[in-house]
């Protein structure tokens, strides 16, 4: 890798470390590696021990904010690293607050919105297509990108028509054009009046998650090369995904923290008056509740666990036999009316393998906010609570996770806490041995906001394929 630009300064520490870790065989990985994740070196002692390989890696990831103000720092950065190869590919994509659907939806009321200046910053991507000309190229954002619209029409028009066309042109080279592609549909995409085929599920290729995101795959006009697709794959569930994952208990927020604690307010819930047995599916979920109440009763939990157990799936992706300790395998803490309602949530899920809406809770435990009684009509956000169905591809992990963990409750009752994440990283298929840099919000906003890695891996060998099909007189 030339370069890797990132803008968060926690995040640009992460990418050090694993291309630090990217820096040796896999077989030739410094112990030292292993005893900085697991805390028991320093990040001193770590690049004390391999001074040129940690210069390396800290010159590879950079710390630099897309724009006007960087512009001529990133070409004098990117020509300086790609040199005179003709064997290089452009990765990356624009924020998306603007597109993405949650965004559009805050911003909806503001009068200034079509203004806003985050619409454009795939522009800034647009300059360095044309400022180094790369064969190829690969544009990831959120799937709202395809129905934002600004003054009346679809932004994804606008956006196909420059990436095919990009502005510029250098003197002597003639006008840049790009032929685009998909890389879950064959063939080039001429007009892109039907944007859908650049879409990605992520489910359909290994991931054990349902995120959808745009890829548009640009190869320059100049190359005839046809590029392959994608191979769909088996869906992954959750409980395969997390297999091997110590169970540990949700700590309790607001009151001091104890095992004692956490299991005197959930097997309180035995004779709480909210427990549902109106109806044969009320029943049945408080069967479920009590079972898990039992198994509480009897377990002896902790809020953390480093013991490190070997997946079952997808071995030779997630797992590291030299990685002795479970690293970001923690829980949050959730206030005792939460952990009512995540206890709830999780049974209903287990007896029934559907999230349950805010209309099917019990009143009595549903949280005293006016959105939560639009949600019960079904208007917004029925679904503010939400277990992963152990049998299913998770929903999407999303940045917000590191908010709170509302969407992302674990499906286990007896465990009754959202996922933590080390179980987050796994549903996004980042391998046990990535260590994620920063606090625990800063770890579950890295996890939520990124491309899946074994979705990426495969995106990457087909760009790796058509650089590999370039003559070597060209560039």
């Amino acid at each position: 890798m030339a370069a890797a630009i990132e803008k968060d300064e926690v995040t640009r520490k992460t990418l050090v470390l694993r291309h630090f870790y990217r820096s040796f065989d896999k077989e030739a990985v410094p112990n030292e590696y292993y005893s900085y994740i697991a805390g028991d070196i320093s990040k001193g002692e770590l690049q004390k021990k391999h001074k040129r390989e940690w210069r390396q890696a800290e010159s590879s990831a950079l710390k630099i904010s897309l724009g006007d103000h960087s512009r001529d720092q990133l070409k004098r950065l990117i020509k300086k690293r790609i040199g005179k190869t003709g064997k290089w590919a452009l990765i990356g994509g624009p924020p998306c607050q603007a597109y993405s659907l949650a965004g559009r939806a805050k911003m909806k009321n503001n009068p200034d919105f079509e203004k806003d200046e985050r619409h454009f910053f795939y522009k800034e991507y647009l300059k360095v297509v044309a400022d180094h000309r790369p064969p190829a190229f690969v544009m990831e954002n959120v799937k709202g990108l395809l129905s934002a619209r600004i003054n009346g029409g679809l932004l994804f028009h606008e956006i196909f028509k420059e990436l095919s066309n990009p502005p510029g042109k250098e003197k002597g080279r003639g006008q840049l054009k790009y032929r685009l592609y998909s890389f879950s549909h064959s063939g080039e995409i001429r007009d892109g009046k039907d944007p859908r085929p650049f879409v990605v599920k992520a489910e359909e290729f290994g991931v054990p998650q349902a995120r959808h995101r745009m890829f548009i795959l640009g190869v320059r006009d100049d190359l005839n090369i046809q590029p392959s697709v994608l191979k769909k794959k088996e869906p992954l569930a959750v409980e395969e995904a997390l297999y091997g994952m110590p169970e540990i208990r949700s700590g309790v927020s607001r009151q001091k923290d104890s095992d004692e604690l956490w299991k005197k307010i959930i097997t309180s819930a035995k004779s709480a008056n909210w427990l549902p047995s109106d109806s044969a599916k009320g029943k049945k979920v408080k069967e479920t509740i009590l079972k898990a109440i039992k198994k509480i009763r009897d377990s002896e939990l902790q809020r953390s666990s480093r013991k490190y157990h070997a997946p079952r799936v997808m071995r030779k992706w997630y797992n590291d036999e030299r990685l002795k300790s479970l690293t970001s395998h923690e829980t949050r803490s959730h206030m005792e009316s939460d952990l009512y309602r995540y206890l709830f949530v999780s049974s209903y899920g287990a007896a029934f393998g559907i999230s349950p809406k805010l209309s099917d809770f019990p009143k009595a435990i549903l949280p005293a906010h006016r959105n939560v009684r639009d949600g019960c009509k079904g208007t917004v956000f029925s679904d503010r609570f939400r277990v992963q169905i152990k049998s299913r591809v998770s929903t999407t992990i999303t940045s917000h996770i590191s908010k709170d963990g509302h969407y992302f409750i674990h499906y286990d009752p007896a465990q009754c806490r959202s996922l933590t994440v080390r179980e987050a990283a796994r549903l996004q298929t980042f391998p046990d041995n990535y260590h994620f840099e920063g606090g625990r919000t800063a770890q579950y906003h890295q996890v939520g906001n990124t491309i899946p890695p074994f979705l990426a891996y495969q995106i990457a060998a087909i760009v790796k394929e058509i650089l590999d099909r370039i003559p070597s007189s060209r560039g």
